[in-house]
């Protein structure tokens, strides 16, 4: 049986403006440009360059209401519930004539260079024209060319790229063909390139430097090439059993030599065009005799401004018989892009609002770190923290500092290099885990090599020094920082 009923809910749904918003927030510095530029494409009533006082000041006292920027109103109310910035609070002059980002310095208008390079395969085809092969070998050896990865090595099985010659260039061959031209190809530059595993990587690079006479070299690629699961595990008392020595000095020097070769041979080569190799930095932090200064980057942000014409055309439509249909329908269209530039402009102020107040609420969080960048002073931190100090949301601030860096006297650092775990300690505080890892990091940069520190041992050390940690948490934090565990810290 069927009824009828009527029933309510509240629902709480983002207008299409404030997703834009959200997106925009995400936006880092280096792709703003890209995004405005896009923006003045699609809307011919948005347009780059300065505007002229007196022309803002006569569009605000424009008699018609479609420069009321309703759908920006409208979108900030709805936004303000949310514990959003409302745009209403940083809009008091309502000019829309044109707009500058906020900058306390001077921009710096110069290009950064932008470094160009042969790719990996190009560098190695060019080596095998050199190899002066015939037709056949040549198809064979750019087959093995184009099935080398960025990293250098080889990793499709040799029968896989005899299949791949027989379907797609109808070449007939074997995997020990095959094998002949990859060894020439091995022997390219940069050393190592081509091998199928690790392995045989190090042992490519070994070889180059083989003349008969050097011990060192001679002893490394006896271990790599019969000692090598021993090697990756530092089992040295099992390598010395196996190659039938008796003291630790015969492979000391071998091992050294092993570990200064490059495991990845593909990386010396630059692939293309070097896209961002220079981070281009949100924030600029400076430190005057104690006084922290911050500024928003405004290299990307051009001045934007209404376009006079798109104006213009109201004047006229005031002036003209006002039933003219086709008249009605093209202001209509003006007054829809009218209001579309108004709303990009007030949300490109809306975020660069957003960010300093977000950036600025970080710095004063964690003040003592900035005035020094002293790792052991940074604040345990969580985005509720900072959330709570600007009255926005959370999920605002991580769009914040998802994407965004700033620069500092000592170095550039991603905002989610600030945020942090507390760890409790005796006296009852709570400190950054950051101050923890750094001092694992220096507990294990002077451990004695012969016999690391294990994770119990630095649990132990830490307790000791009042830092409430288990072994576990521990074990986390060497892994974040990328050490390896004892064992494998073991030297000779």
């Amino acid at each position: 049986m069927q009824r009828l009923g009527l029933s309510q809910n509240l629902q709480q749904k983002l207008s299409p403006q404030q997703i834009q918003f959200i997106k925009l927030l995400q936006v880092p510095t280096a792709e703003l440009e890209n995004r405005i530029e896009e923006e003045m494409e699609i809307n011919p009533a948005l347009e780059e360059g300065p505007t002229d006082e007196a022309e803002g000041n006569e569009e605000d006292n424009s008699e018609d209401d479609s420069e009321q920027a309703e759908p920006v109103t409208t979108d900030s109310d709805d936004t303000a519930k949310e514990g959003e910035v409302d745009i209403k609070d940083y809009l008091q002059d309502d000019d829309y004539g044109g707009y500058k980002s906020q900058s306390d310095g001077e921009e710096d208008e110069r290009e950064l260079p932008i470094p160009t390079s042969s790719s990996l395969h190009e560098n190695l085809s060019t080596q095998l024209g050199f190899l002066g092969l015939d037709d056949r070998h040549y198809a064979i050896g750019k087959q093995l060319v184009g099935s080398i990865e960025s990293d250098g090595y080889i990793r499709r099985d040799l029968d896989a790229i005899v299949n791949d010659l027989a379907f797609s260039q109808n070449i007939e061959t074997s995997i020990d063909e095959v094998e002949q031209v990859l060894k020439r190809i091995q022997a390219f530059d940069p050393p190592g390139i081509a091998a199928r595993n690790l392995q045989e990587c190090l042992l490519l690079q070994l070889e180059r430097m083989d003349d008969g006479q050097d011990v060192d070299v001679i002893v490394a690629k006896r271990i790599i090439s019969e000692c090598y699961e021993e090697f990756t595990k530092k089992h040295y008392a099992k390598i010395l059993k196996k190659l039938d020595l008796d003291d630790e000095e015969y492979i000391k020097d071998a091992i050294d030599l092993i570990i200064k070769l490059n495991p990845k041979p593909g990386g010396e080569v630059v692939s293309g065009i070097v896209k961002n190799q220079y981070i281009i930095p949100d924030f600029i932090l400076t430190n005057t005799n104690g006084k922290l200064d911050l500024a928003l980057n405004s290299r990307n942000a051009p001045e934007l401004r209404i376009s006079r014409s798109y104006t213009d055309m109201f004047k006229a439509y005031d002036k003209s018989d006002k039933k003219d249909k086709k008249l009605k329908e093209a202001v209509t269209f003006v007054k829809q892009k009218l209001d579309s530039a108004k709303w990009f402009i007030d949300a490109i102020k809306q975020r660069q609002h957003t960010l300093l107040r977000t950036m600025q609420a970080i710095i004063d969080f964690q003040f003592d770190y900035f005035l020094e960048g002293d790792e052991t002073k940074l604040r345990p931190m969580i985005l509720k923290d900072i959330a709570e100090r600007i009255n926005m949301d959370i999920s605002t601030v991580s769009r914040v500092a998802s994407s965004k860096a700033i620069q500092t006297d000592f170095g550039i650092f991603p905002l989610k290099y600030f945020f942090s775990e507390g760890i409790s300690t005796d006296s009852g505080e709570e400190v950054s885990s950051r101050e923890v890892k750094q001092i694992i990091k220096e507990l294990i940069e002077g451990e004695d090599k012969n016999k690391p520190f294990s994770d119990e041992k630095i649990e132990e050390i830490l307790n000791q020094k009042g830092y409430n940690i288990a072994r576990r948490t521990v074990a986390k934090y060497r892994e974040q920082l990328n050490i390896p565990v004892a064992r494998l810290r073991k030297e000779m």
